[in-house]
């Protein structure tokens, strides 16, 4: 099969740009944690609402305003280098992996050590699509760099051919 480099070219511009969007859509939006203490909420017949959903910049409840998360960038006195800028977002995204990461099992084993394991039954934690869109996102960046390497590949045999001739 004979690869050209145009259509190469075409799936790096795409992969890239789908890519791009959608990291962009999910580091915007506030659905990569979700909390729904619904169920919870009617068991309890409280009027307080619980759930809630969460991004890397604020945190929402259903039925009131969102609240933004700590932003270092925001201070008016700011005189922050942008090399230090970049290292602090870089620690605060790792910071809110873990976060992410072990958040879950952490109230799971809180409630079990109060012993009120059946709390867990109606209070729902997960994932949202917000997360989903970054796993697009490093699939779509991963077929980017395939295709750079395999045109890489092809314009090297081209030059070799040439070479010969």
């Amino acid at each position: 099969m004979k690869i050209k480099l145009s259509g190469l070219a075409v799936v790096v511009v795409l992969a890239g740009a789908l890519s791009f969007i959608l990291l962009v859509v999910a580091i915007g939006t506030d659905f990569w944690y979700i909390i729904d203490a619904s169920k919870l909420e009617r068991l309890n017949n409280s009027s307080a609402t619980l759930s809630s959903h969460s991004g890397l910049w604020r945190t929402c409840r259903r039925e009131s305003k969102c609240f933004p998360l700590m932003n270092p960038f925001w201070y008016k006195n700011n005189n922050m280098t942008a090399s230090h800028k970049q290292l602090l977002r870089l620690v605060t995204l790792t910071g809110i992996s873990v976060y992410i990461a072990y958040s879950a099992a952490a109230f799971k084993e809180a409630l079990c050590l109060l012993g009120r394991n059946n709390l867990l039954e109606e209070v729902d934690i997960k994932f949202g699509w917000s997360l989903a869109l970054v796993w697009g996102s490093f699939i779509a960046e991963m077929l980017t760099g395939a295709a750079f390497l395999l045109a890489a590949r092809v314009v090297g045999l081209k030059q070799s051919r040439e070479q010969r001739i």
